[in-house]
């Protein structure tokens, strides 16, 4: 049976960051957003959704808060949006949304709030696209609608360096990754120049797999013995679960052209519905170890989407 609630209000901004007003009607764009919207562009982050339940908590503490005071397009009755993973596809009428995003951080100098006391769309609302565009009023049903069967896998690439990034030495990994990939037919979403250490790369790690929610993440560099080489340490952190399967067949294919195979300490491992796998800092170890990663990947990711097949 399909979810369905309606949409409250409808609200626009012309400045980020800033609480939207309501307006009676709303002209959507495909791959674009909303007309007049200061959050509309060709970006993933084109429509924000917030549901009214989790507004009205805040009035009934005696704050008058307007629609779009938290800085959302779409106000919602009905639905769970948190729990709708993105892919996920909305129907409001003509208009065809994508969830591409749940939850997001705050800016430290938000304006909302600091008008607000709170800000909850970080922790409540939602992200889309307009895949279809059209008008919308205010009272309009919303229909949930499963993901596209045939949409491509995602990914995002995050390589570990402090020569890299700092721009003593040019990032050759990371886009090697992301050439292959993308003629695997895996769309990447992002692509991440970070520095050695765990930090960060934790923080990162978590946000592309709880908030982005990609498919799969592949690291490269800080593998090995150095102080600073963490990136398993933060894989193994953040992961529920760990699939030893995959280092362990990279390494037995690595140590058939190199001894020094057995010194990487590379992991892989699962959060929610993301994969991550760690991959060594050289281009040339990053190609070969996508050649023994890649034909078994797809069954993998099937799984973690929860496809019919799987």
């Amino acid at each position: 049976m399909q979810q369905q609630g309606k949409v409250t209000a409808l609200c626009l901004s012309e400045q980020k960051g800033t609480q939207k007003t309501p307006v009676p009607e709303a002209v959507f764009r495909e791959d674009w957003g909303i007309e007049g919207d200061a959050h509309a562009g060709h970006w993933h982050r084109q429509v924000s959704l917030l549901p009214k339940e989790q507004i009205d908590r805040f009035r009934e503490k005696g704050l008058k808060l307007a629609d779009g005071a938290f800085g959302e397009n779409i106000v919602t009755e009905g639905i769970d949006l948190k729990a709708l993973p993105v892919g996920v596809r909305l129907r409001i009428g003509e208009v065809q949304l994508e969830v591409t995003q749940i939850g997001k951080a705050c800016h430290t100098q938000c304006a909302i709030r600091k008008a607000t006391g709170d800000c909850i769309m970080p922790r409540e609302g939602i992200f889309a696209k307009v895949l279809r565009g059209g008008r919308v009023k205010p009272g309009a049903a919303i229909i949930v609608l499963p993901p596209d069967p045939e949409r491509p896998y995602t990914a995002a690439v995050i390589t570990l360096s402090d020569r890299c990034a700092t721009g003593r030495r040019e990032d050759e990994s990371g886009p090697a990754i992301r050439a292959i990939l993308e003629r695997q037919g895996i769309e990447v979403l992002e692509q991440l120049l970070l520095p050695d250490g765990k930090e960060q790369l934790e923080a990162e790690l978590i946000r592309l797999s709880d908030q982005r929610q990609v498919d799969v993440i592949f690291t490269t560099g800080g593998t090995g013995f150095s102080a600073r080489d963490l990136t398993p340490e933060a894989t193994m952190d953040v992961c529920d679960r760990m699939t030893p399967g995959i280092p362990e067949a990279i390494r037995a294919y690595s140590m058939t052209i190199t001894p020094r195979a057995m010194l990487s300490r590379q992991t892989a491992g699962i959060r929610g519905r993301t994969l991550i796998i760690n991959l060594p800092g050289s281009p040339k170890a990053c190609r070969e170890d996508l050649d023994v990663v890649l034909p078994a990947l797809p069954h993998g990711l099937d799984v973690l989407r929860g496809s019919p097949g799987e």
